[in-house]
């Protein structure tokens, strides 16, 4: 059984408020707490594993229990991007570039073996394994392109994040308007989405005179967890009534 989400429009949107709040909350953690990177990513990466198993070993899919392990993915990505461009003083570049390249690997290695690359087709518990590790390192490369176009790209926040607009925006409509594979686009969007969060938890936190909202870490984090624990509710709300109607007509 399939235990992944059907990607529609509101999947994409929780995924954005997912990733953001990912941003805000590792940032929330790891330096307004001042627990610090090194020590935050333990904590998030033994968060998201514990979740991740108990995902592996349900058997159909739970949104608030996808979600959550999207939502760690997220937090545990950030700070392990700053970990590797801050504490290890890789640089933005450096360090996007060395993410990009484990995630090609990874994705190369998931393509030439047996298992579907289709998110649609994932059934084993390989390939769920392999879609997990795609999405954390995917979430970490974002969260360097983020901060790479927010702080040495000279576009500022609102600029990365009006870039990535502009390239996810091409993405859907080389989706509905060409025949590139569904599966490819889906990748690069999922991709692209993590920086576009990350550069919008920027504009969220910071001060006005960075060009933010100053919503600061506190804040954003809670506007962004109300939104998405409602979303969770609607889609579970939306799951289970399709659910007992399916099972209504076979009765």
């Amino acid at each position: 059984m399939n235990k992944l989400p059907r990607v529609t429009l509101l999947f994409w949107i929780m995924k954005i408020a997912a990733t953001t709040l990912g941003e805000t909350a590792g940032d929330l953690l790891s330096m307004t707490l001042k627990v610090g990177y090194a020590v935050s990513s333990m904590v998030l990466i033994g968060l998201f594993f514990v979740s991740l198993v108990t995902q592996l070993r349900s058997k159909r899919y739970h949104p608030a229990l996808y979600w959550s392990v999207i939502l760690l993915t997220s937090t545990a990505g950030t700070t392990m991007s700053d970990y590797m461009d801050r504490t290890l003083g890789l640089g933005y570049a450096k360090g996007a570039l060395m993410l990009a390249t484990i995630l090609a690997a990874i994705f190369v290695y998931w393509r030439y073996s047996a298992h579907s690359f289709s998110i649609r087709n994932i059934r084993t518990f390989k390939g769920e394994v392999l879609y997990w590790t795609a999405i954390l390192f995917s979430n970490t490369l974002g969260t360097a392109l983020g901060d790479f176009l927010a702080d040495n790209s000279g576009l500022g926040f609102a600029g990365g994040a009006l870039l990535i607009a502009g390239l996810l925006a091409l993405t859907a409509f080389a989706t509905f308007s060409t025949r590139i594979s569904k599966t490819l686009l889906f990748w690069i969007a999922f991709v692209l989405t993590r920086p576009f969060g990350a550069t919008m938890g920027d504009v969220l936190t910071k001060s006005t005179e960075k060009g933010g909202l100053n919503f600061g870490t506190i804040g954003s984090s809670l506007i962004l967890g109300v939104i998405l624990v409602i979303l969770i509710l609607y889609t579970t709300l939306y799951q289970n009534k399709e659910t007992r109607a399916v099972a209504k007509v076979r009765c």
